[in-house]
């Protein structure tokens, strides 16, 4: 600030340029921000084909969001993704098929690796929704709903 001072700059015409800059920090924050997902969001309804992702999921696909949950237990420690659940669980619950979907999960391919926490604990995780169904060539889990490029913290 002292610098802008000694150049010239008053300090009215600091604090001009300071106030007409922070409505466009504050639209370039929103802009980058996730959206917020809730569980009880991701599904319109259930049909004779099954889930049927929401107007909300379709409208969120590509981009990123942020949705709470629990970790289930990890396949193994080094693993490069879980499985976020809306209720804490012992398991980590496996799908062969689209039909055994469960409406309550949703796969967390990380950015990187974390130290993964306890199943009873509630984080928040941030990423990029990616919608559909989907088989993981390494591990034969299929899938929904993920979210890729993710990161996760207490909440």
């Amino acid at each position: 600030m002292e610098k802008l001072f000694s150049k010239g700059f008053s300090r009215r015409s600091v604090l001009g340029l300071a106030a007409a800059a922070a409505p466009l920090l504050a639209a370039a924050r929103s802009a980058a921000a996730a959206d917020d997902l809730g569980f009880n969001e991701l599904y319109g309804r259930y049909s004779v084909l099954g889930l049927e992702f929401s107007d909300k999921v379709k409208k969120l696909a590509g981009r990123e969001v942020a949705i709470r949950g629990f970790m289930a237990p990890p396949l193994k420690a080094e693993a490069a993704f879980f499985v976020l659940t809306e209720v804490p669980m012992a398991l980590c619950p496996f799908c062969s098929s689209d039909a055994d979907w469960p409406d309550n999960i949703v796969v967390i391919y990380l950015h990187r690796k974390q130290t993964f926490t306890q199943a009873n604990e509630t984080i928040e995780v941030r990423g990029t929704l990616e919608v559909g169904s989907w088989r993981d060539p390494d591990t034969g889990f299929v899938s929904l709903l993920r979210i890729r490029d993710a990161a996760y913290q207490g909440a």
